[in-house]
């Protein structure tokens, strides 16, 4: 599997989404017939899909609607809506800006301090709606935030990075030691991103419930330009899917739960994420293409306002149709973008397998997609 880059250097062959299929199977089966269902802890979903932390993406009203189609809206509990009372304003604002002045407004715009108060009026207005709660932290913030978040009664805790370790070192400051904080926490935490199959590993030796995966790989992201580091899903999932097997061996039968979170723009990548291992997906731009998804066509995430390196953009991914329709159809668009539930199952029964797990087993092989 390796390649010689030169004399002194040789690199691993990985994939892309685009660059591997599923193979159907000698059985098929009704589309009706097949679950999506997707359990987490004592959380059921009746879909695999997380709205990704980003304030384009999942609003506490957008949180809500995720979570009574099914899934679950995940909250980044250091964006606009925890910084600002009303940034509905900021929101219109950030629509409206032209290109090259986007990044240094909304630098400006996330300088606002967080305030706690508004971590918890946030996370109330979901609870109170009757859906499980979701918030995100980036592993900076949560050690001062985290007793906010608790007390506020969230159901799912999300430590959410361009890529989390269970081993950072820093001259400057006591890193967070996340073995620690998951034992004394009492809710599951989801944690990632995560890459490689050693970095999962020991992402899930802290007693993580879940593992994200991804690195720099969504629409919004410049990681790859702006630092040279970016990681194939295909082979990223798959390395961590291998990692969950070894996991459950070495701990006596613990599962912790793989979710592909980046690269996933049409129901076509869902589909091959879960058949490379994943339990669930997370999606940004694929549901910020709603049209009532806060950013109104515009998708950004928290790497485009970084105030000192950012690495990210504002990128105008349209509006499409609503949520309901983005998730369920119908639909007359047929380029993969809406009816994304529809599509996975359908996927599901024309390759014969009745559940996720099972879909995990299918048939791929490499077979690079072009559109030109």
């Amino acid at each position: 599997m390796e390649i010689e880059i030169g004399r002194s250097k040789r690199a691993r062959r990985v994939y892309a989404f685009d660059d591997i299929a599923i193979v159907p199977s000698r059985r098929t089966r009704d589309p009706e017939d097949v679950s999506v269902n997707w359990t987490i802890d004592a959380y059921q979903f009746s879909i695999p899909f997380l709205a990704a932390p980003m304030d384009s993406v999942v609003s506490p009203t957008t949180a809500i609607m995720m979570g009574q189609l099914g899934g679950v809206g995940v909250l980044d509990l250091e964006g606009l809506w925890t910084r600002y009372d009303d940034p509905e304003p900021l929101l219109a604002e950030i629509r409206e800006l032209p290109a090259n002045r986007a990044t240094a407004r909304m630098q400006e715009m996330y300088a606002e301090p967080i305030k706690p108060r508004l971590v918890t009026e946030r996370l109330a207005q979901i609870r109170a709606a009757g859906v499980t709660v979701a918030g995100a932290l980036s592993p900076q913030r949560t050690q001062e935030l985290y007793e906010t978040v608790v007390a506020a009664g969230v159901d799912l805790f999300v430590i959410r990075g361009t890529t989390v370790s269970a081993e950072h070192v820093s001259q400057n400051q006591e890193p967070l030691n996340l073995k620690k904080f998951i034992y004394e926490l009492d809710v599951p935490v989801i944690v990632g991103g995560a890459a490689t199959y050693t970095a999962a590993l020991h992402l899930m030796r802290t007693g993580a419930a879940g593992v994200l995966v991804g690195f720099g790989g969504g629409a919004a992201s410049t990681t790859r330009a702006s630092l040279g580091i970016h990681a194939p899903m295909a082979t990223a999932v798959a390395d961590v899917a291998g990692a969950r097997r070894d996991y459950m061996d070495e701990s006596g039968g613990r599962y912790v739960h793989v979710i592909a979170d980046g690269g996933l723009n049409t129901s076509g990548d869902i589909v091959k994420a879960i058949a490379c291992g994943a339990d669930a997906v997370m999606l940004g731009t694929a549901l910020a293409r709603a049209t009532d998804a806060p950013g109104g066509g515009f998708h950004w995430g928290p790497e485009v306002h970084h105030s000192k390196l950012p690495r990210g953009k504002r990128v105008e991914v349209g509006a499409l149709a609503p949520l309901e329709t983005i998730l369920y159809g119908p639909t007359p668009i047929a380029d993969g973008t809406a009816n994304l539930v529809g599509a996975l199952r359908r996927s599901m029964a024309t390759t014969g397998y009745s559940d996720l797990k099972e879909f995990q087993r299918v048939e791929v092989v490499v077979a690079p997609y072009r559109t030109n």
